[in-house]
């Protein structure tokens, strides 16, 4: 308790600063996360604009070099005279044939030319009819076009089983006479549409993104992903949803599930370039901004942190020492001062304090000097109480022996009455030793002997080193004067007291037994209850005539001498009382 007593002050400190800092360091956090967020979101998103503008402007260039191709074809000499009615001859139509297979367009896999004849025109290795054509369903994919160049993704029933590739068709119609269209197919190789961006410039920028190319309905043409990743269902419809959103010819960015959608569609024949942007790249430069932060912050901390201790620690110093000097002072040890120089208001308070305790050690020692002054008046003034009183006794009991010229008797008793004396004063001191003690009540006991011959016998049982151990004097002699006083006015036969003295569980046992009659349950819960009372009170807390002053005599030095620790108290059997002082170790050691 003490120990969290002294950090208090510094560990509130502490939390105080701390918590300080952290609010303003997540505010500036916030605060720098959305401005540098956004800052890189634009920058991140200018990048990828303008790579999916380049790409539009490539598949622009595509198709218009496509429609330049056709426009060629169309106006080829044997390409006209091919819709004549009379058509052409067989060298004529070989080398038309071979014609198409040298046209200026890169990534021709196969091509067909039908004429209004139905004459098809491929290549020599092509056996394709006129019937084949038409059940490959490409005518119907010009739909009801006049003359302009077309792409289309489409299955390929005419060279293949069905898979599907991009197509570039044409009417062809003759340029001086009305005749029905001829038409003009080139299938092209996947390699085409990879034209729209340029691997060697964009590869940095296009391997964490999605690119890719959608006919005007929609469907991916081509696509480029990045390594062991695809888009997922969800994303693919967000693209095949938002061709053709947009405006033509121009970049359009869309906001979708999982990021970004850019999207450039060609004018002319409806496709449509996109680069999909997931969010993951678009916030995997903030993570490294953030990374960079979180370190700085994490520096600033820990650097905050080292300097709220050292100046926690300068500040709250002499406060702990404050704090430690009055906790451990236990109103005995005044030496424990306190020597503060901080220049602050804090040496005033130590000084007072030091002031205090030279104050308080004053009254101390003046209030322990009146109580030793109390004691020795209170206690002088019970002994002697005593000693008049049975020195009157005696001095009457000398006198009728007197009368009675019994000399030999009359000095047993003044050899006792002058032992008994001579302990009783110990040269004003208020200890003696067990020995003297048990040989002052000895010497009392053989006085009454002679007074009341037969009127009772003793005992004196000592186990204990009665020449080594202090108590304090006249405890005994009281006790053994209220059992005759009192215990034996009612017996008919000699009594009997016997005295022990014995170490019982670390306490110095006096035990006074007497066999006269047994005190009644209510006085001995009146007599014990005498411990619990205050030394103040005693002395007018009983007066009963069963009483006299001997017991409370008693009580009240051995509270002033042991304290509180010290018991008395009576016990009662069938066959007589025991009366009992316990003295604790520490207290007569």
């Amino acid at each position: 308790m003490k120990g969290k007593h002294r950090s208090g002050i510094r560990r509130k400190y502490l939390r105080y600063t701390v918590a300080l800092l952290l609010a303003a360091l997540l505010l500036t956090f916030i605060a720098v996360w959305f401005f540098i967020r956004n800052n890189l979101t634009a920058a991140v998103m200018d990048s990828y604009e303008f790579m999916t503008e380049r790409m539009g402007i490539s598949l622009d260039g595509l198709f218009e070099k496509s429609d330049e191709v056709t426009a060629e074809c169309i106006l080829n000499d044997d390409v006209q005279a091919s819709l004549l009615s009379g058509g052409l001859s067989g060298t004529d139509k070989s080398s038309l044939s071979k014609y198409f297979a040298y046209v200026d367009l890169d990534d021709v896999d196969e091509y067909c030319y039908v004429d209004n004849n139905g004459n098809t025109y491929t290549r020599s290795y092509s056996k394709i009819t006129y019937e084949d054509f038409l059940e490959s369903g490409l005518a119907e994919e010009l739909g009801d076009d006049y003359a302009s160049t077309q792409w289309f993704w489409a299955e390929d029933n005419l060279f293949s089983d069905g898979e599907k590739a991009l197509f570039i068709g044409r009417y062809v119609r003759n340029m001086e006479y009305s005749h029905e269209p001829g038409m003009l197919f080139f299938k092209m190789s996947p390699d085409y549409l990879a034209r729209v961006w340029d691997e060697d410039e964009d590869e940095e920028l296009a391997q964490d993104v999605f690119i890719g190319v959608t006919d005007d309905g929609g469907e991916m043409v081509a696509s480029w992903f990045p390594a062991g990743e695809e888009m997922t269902p969800e994303e693919l419809g967000d693209v095949a949803d938002s061709v053709g959103a947009g405006e033509p010819s121009t970049v359009n960015v869309l906001s979708v599930k999982g990021g970004e959608l850019l999207t450039y569609t060609q004018k002319d024949c409806g496709f449509t370039v996109f680069t999909f942007v997931p969010n993951r790249v678009l916030t995997g430069g903030m993570m490294r901004v953030v990374t960079v932060l979180i370190l700085i912050y994490i520096v600033i901390l820990v650097a905050a942190i080292i300097l709220s201790i050292f100046f926690s620690n300068r500040f709250t110093r002499p406060i702990r020492q404050i704090s430690d000097a009055m906790s451990r002072f236990d109103g005995r040890d005044f030496s424990n001062t306190i020597e503060l120089a901080t220049g602050t208001e804090l040496d005033q308070i130590g000084s007072s304090y030091n002031e205090m305790l030279a104050n308080i050690k004053r009254q101390v020692d003046e209030i322990r000097q009146q109580e030793e002054a109390l004691r020795t008046t209170e206690m002088n003034m019970l002994i002697a109480q005593i000693n008049p009183h049975f020195l009157y006794n005696t001095l009457d009991t000398i006198y009728m022996l007197a009368r009675l010229n019994r000399e030999g008797t009359t000095m047993k008793m003044i050899q006792a009455l002058s032992t008994y004396l001579h302990i009783c004063l110990s040269k004003g001191s208020d200890m003696v030793t067990v020995s003297d003690e048990l040989e002052n009540v000895k010497s009392y006991m053989e006085i009454q002997q002679i007074r009341n011959r037969d009127f009772f016998n003793y005992e004196i049982d000592c186990r204990v080193d009665s020449d080594n151990i202090m108590v304090l004097k006249l405890i005994l002699q009281p006790l053994v004067e209220n059992a005759m006083n009192h215990a034996f006015d009612d017996i008919y036969q000699t009594g009997f007291i016997r005295i022990k003295v014995y170490m019982d569980g670390g306490e110095l046992v006096f035990e006074v037994y007497n066999s006269g009659t047994p005190m009644s349950d209510e006085m001995v819960e009146k007599m014990n209850g005498l411990m619990d009372m205050p030394v103040v009170n005693l002395q007018s807390a009983f007066t009963g005539k069963q009483h006299g002053y001997g017991v409370v005599n008693i009580i009240t030095r051995l509270r002033l001498k042991y304290g509180g620790g010290v018991r008395f108290y009576y016990e009662v059997d069938g066959e007589g009382t025991r009366c009992f002082i316990r003295i604790p170790q520490e207290d007569w050691a």
